[in-house]
């Protein structure tokens, strides 16, 4: 699998992304699908929801095409169609709940069942490298896709914030996968979602026109999910971990605090670190252009660490980036005398 294979699949995604999505603003908006703000809300207007109908559709084509047989040549192709079709389901299911809010419990029902049959799809290779017993390994790994399809929804709260988290994660497996030589047939799905994340970013990124809705967030919170859990088994599990480390501290860590304080955690609100700084200093795309240099900072780290350098300074290093984006964040609410 090439670089330039990866770039020209990126690129096209990008620009049927853009054309795709501006289509789609003005259909939902005639349709009236629209997210209207309430108290846990970040914006202050109705804005048309449902745009990863758009980025779904095209990232699913595109997997379809990587495996379709002759055209080529990819590894794993019957895998990679597998997990497309998941995503698509799920995705589709997530559109209904945007619609009209389905209960809590059947959607994780649901997303237990996709991550169930995902889980056939990874490798065989043993995702937490023989810490643990095959069949631990594959429940710890499923349940760690199912946390992460989820913060991965949570996360989704501010204008372009999940642009920025697909391409960074995206254009990390497929800079690691292209410079170590190791799972290279992760690269260009990999270079797809964030060439897709691109794309609808020109339409999300502050003021936004539309937001992405739970048939995004799922859908990619699902299929970033398999290719981290996939580079994982690969061997390269610190770089994996440290693309996703920043949404796993923010979403895990607000998590924690919500249970210890008894609040209902499984409902919507506005306490992540990043909804805090936005609302404090009003500006999305500053928040999001934070995010986007820690991402920076880690996708470094990553690749340093799969290209032979020193693993545990490498997560040190990761670390202490997402440290102090959260202590920033944090202080940007202290400064603003937030309770």
């Amino acid at each position: 699998m090439s670089w330039t294979l990866s770039i020209a699949m990126a690129a096209a995604a990008c620009i049927v992304t853009v054309l795709a999505t501006g289509a789609l603003v003005r259909l939902l908006g005639a349709r009236a699908i629209l997210d209207h703000p309430n108290e846990r809300s970040s914006h202050d207007r109705a804005v048309p929801r449902g745009g990863g109908i758009a980025v779904m559709a095209v990232i699913v084509a595109a997997w379809c095409l990587l495996a379709w047989p002759g055209a080529m040549a990819i590894a794993d192709s019957s895998n990679l169609i597998v997990i497309a079709l998941l995503a698509i389901a799920l995705a589709g299911y997530s559109f209904l709940d945007d619609l009209r809010g389905l209960p809590a419990l059947q959607r994780l029902l649901l997303q237990s069942v996709a991550v169930a049959l995902g889980c056939l799809a990874l490798p065989d290779s043993p995702v937490f490298q023989g810490l643990l017993p095959p069949v631990a390994d594959r429940l710890a790994a499923g349940f760690v896709w199912l946390w992460f399809i989820n913060l991965f929804n949570f996360m989704d709260g501010i204008d372009g914030i999940t642009v920025v988290e697909t391409g960074s994660i995206g254009i990390g497996i497929s800079l690691i996968t292209h410079a170590s030589g190791i799972a290279v047939h992760l690269a260009a799905p990999a270079a797809i979602l964030a060439g897709a994340a691109v794309g609808f970013g020109f339409w999300n990124w502050r003021p936004a026109k539309i937001f992405l809705g739970d048939v995004g967030s799922v859908g990619l919170g699902f299929l970033l999910g398999w290719l981290l859990l996939s580079l994982a088994a690969a061997g390269h599990w610190i770089p994996a971990l440290l693309l996703a480390l920043y949404y796993l501290c923010d979403a895990t860590w607000t998590l924690l605090r919500r249970v210890l304080r008894g609040e209902p955690f499984w409902r919507a609100h506005r306490s992540h670190f990043y909804q805090n700084a936005a609302r404090h200093c009003g500006d999305h795309g500053r928040v999001a252009l934070l995010i986007l240099a820690c991402n920076g900072a880690l996708v470094a780290t990553a690749l340093w660490a799969a290209l032979g350098g020193d693993r545990w300074l490498a997560v040190a290093l990761g670390g202490v980036a997402v440290a102090l984006l959260l202590y920033y964040f944090a202080r940007m609410k202290i400064r603003d005398g937030a309770d």
